[in-house]
């Protein structure tokens, strides 16, 4: 716990400092703690360090994990490639949605979503510089894709979702202006407010372009545990 804590407090840091370097209010960044392979125990010593933003890309390690914790007031996003079969169990247990890259996802999700439930929160992930190894749909589909995506029910289109390829930070600034074209296609444009992007190693550049998430796993909970 106690190096928990210490890792918190110099993200948190971390996260001003850049914010102050670019201009801008801390609070106009969310923390989104990266918890995917660490345990619920984890999550349960950042919560009670103030967290609440918990981010995973694993479906059914993610669905344990909720199950856990449900007595906690978390909001789980899902940050992981969305496949046909796994849009219900994330239309009904999840705040966020990070990885939609398809209409057809998009539907399903809208499709599913419970009525008890607040509207699901989207990022639309762009593939940004035609990495081969990447989801996330083209540049030039973008435009479409937000026009008919917000129109649907039940979801809110809330803006891109990002992953550069190492050390080029300027996709950052091209995603940020690619966010700011396509706001006029948007059918609820209010909505149009967030761009995650940034983890651990580029999170400067990334707040510097106008990130509002930034996700982040190694700085917090250290290296990853993929024996769990």
């Amino acid at each position: 716990m106690p190096q928990f804590a210490l890792q918190y407090a110099q993200v948190q840091q971390h996260i001003q400092q850049a914010c102050e370097k670019s201009g801008r209010a801390a609070t106009s960044v969310q923390l989104l703690a990266v918890s995917k392979t660490h345990p619920a125990s984890a999550i349960t010593a950042f919560y009670q360090l103030g967290q609440r933003a918990f981010g995973e890309n694993y479906l059914q390690e993610a669905l344990d994990k909720i199950e856990q914790l449900k007595q906690l007031s978390i909001e789980w996003h899902f940050i992981g490639h969305v496949q046909r079969n796994k849009t219900k169990h994330l239309a009904e247990n999840f705040a966020w949605v990070h990885g939609v890259d398809r209409l057809i996802i998009a539907e399903r999700l809208s499709n599913q979503r419970p009525e008890n439930l607040a509207p699901l929160n989207l990022c639309l992930q762009v593939n940004i510089d035609d990495q081969e190894s990447k989801d996330g749909c083209r540049v030039d589909e973008v435009a479409d894709l937000v026009a008919q995506i917000s129109q649907l029910p039940n979801i809110q289109l809330r803006g891109l979702m990002v992953i550069p390829k190492p050390e080029h930070s300027a996709a950052f600034a091209q995603t940020k202006q690619l966010f700011d074209q396509v706001k006029a296609r948007h059918h609820h444009p209010e909505q149009w407010d967030t761009l995650s992007m940034g983890m651990s190693g580029d999170l400067d550049a990334a707040i510097a372009a106008g990130a509002t998430i930034v996700r982040i796993g190694t700085a917090l909970f250290g290296a990853r545990n993929y024996n769990t």
